[in-house]
């Protein structure tokens, strides 16, 4: 078997030494005759993973002791709507900051449950940019103020969290969470679907505060209350336990490679190599502001669009996978997540200068 660089926004390469571990656990977990995959939620096996895996994200990212750590299945798209349903009260309004398709469906999902201020709408720059917080539109009193990190599609990702803004902040972590050290103490509510930088997709992790938890609804089915959830330590029902059992491997993994930190500086490294090739071209071009631009995806368009599918089919070829740009956008986009060693950026930004020559 030969591995090839994956670059899919999602699900998205996982680390090869996790792989090799699931695939050796997979007949048999330990001495216990079975497979991962059939170990009851209720025992005390899986237990352990559960128990080892939240220990590795609290150590990973400093989570503090007066926040729990959830596993839910639903993936992030669940969490549009379980957030309003959840934080919003009746009388209350939250603001939402859409700066690309991801916040925008967010907020879609969030009005249907509850009163929506729409602070921030970057759409007429084409989500390119990220506004300072003075020219947001925020609501006295709003119960809480939703923003997506980092923008799959776009390319868009705050260089750091928002500053004050009156309200508890949520955020839609799926995309850069584990890339770089985060102060957790500063949000809220935290959420990520797993596929990019945690693990295979149907699994949704949340990172609540206790003041926050406190203060949700009681009045929800108790499968969508995060209250409910948190009481149960997330398995008022049957959890994806494959799944969270993979993100426990990740975790592990990550605090092999050095932590976030570590992690931070590696992909910072590999961002910069690829902007700087695209920067130093007249044949491709990306087109976020450079202080929005995000590490983790970076779309980029060719000077002659009509070349895209040769450039798809070429690539393929050299062992670099999923470069498609999103059906919306189109263009080109490569994915930069943890999993993704430099070599794979060396080997992209070789192909794109030998395709340029070629082509260009």
């Amino acid at each position: 078997m030969t591995r090839k660089f994956n670059f899919s926004a999602g699900p998205a390469a996982l680390p090869e030494a996790v792989l090799e571990r699931v695939r050796d656990d997979l007949p048999e977990y330990g001495d216990t005759g079975c497979s991962v995959m059939e170990i009851s939620h209720r025992g005390r096996v899986f237990g352990d993973i559960a128990a080892r895996a939240e220990a590795d994200l609290r150590e990973l990212l400093g989570i503090p002791e007066d926040y729990r750590v959830l596993f839910l299945q639903g993936g992030a798209t669940a969490q549009f709507a379980l957030v309003p349903m959840n934080l919003l009260r009746d009388d209350e309004i939250a603001d939402y900051v859409v700066t690309g398709h991801w916040g925008k469906k967010a907020r879609t999902e969030a009005a249907r449950a509850g009163r929506i201020n729409l602070s921030v709408d970057t759409v007429e720059s084409g989500y390119t940019k990220i506004p300072p917080v003075d020219q947001w539109r925020l609501s006295e009193g709003a119960g809480y103020l939703h923003f997506t990190p980092n923008e799959t599609i776009a390319g868009v990702e705050f260089p750091s969290e928002p500053g004050a803004v009156g309200a508890p902040l949520v955020a839609d972590m799926s995309s850069n969470i584990l890339s770089r050290p985060l102060d957790v103490s500063r949000y809220g509510l935290i959420y990520a679907g797993a596929q990019k930088n945690i693990g295979p997709a149907g699994l949704c992790v949340l990172i609540i505060s206790d003041e926050v938890l406190a203060r949700c609804r009681d009045d929800l089915p108790s499968v969508f209350s995060y209250r409910a959830q948190a009481e149960q330590g997330s398995m008022l029902n049957t959890p994806n336990t494959f799944a969270w059992y993979v993100a426990g491997l990740v975790f592990q993994w990550v605090k092999e490679q050095g932590g976030v930190e570590a992690m931070g500086e590696r992909n910072r490294r590999k961002a910069d190599l690829l902007y700087e090739a695209i920067d130093a071209s007249g044949f491709y071009s990306n087109p976020v502001d450079r202080d929005a631009r995000s590490r983790m995806n970076v779309p980029f368009t060719l000077a002659d669009p009509s070349l895209d599918p040769v450039f798809l089919e070429e690539a393929e070829h050299a062992g670099l996978l999923a470069l498609k740009g999103h059906r919306s956008v189109g263009g080109m986009r490569a994915s930069l997540y943890n999993a993704m060693p430099i070599e794979g950026v060396r080997g992209l930004v070789d192909f794109m200068e030998g395709f340029e020559r070629r082509h260009g």
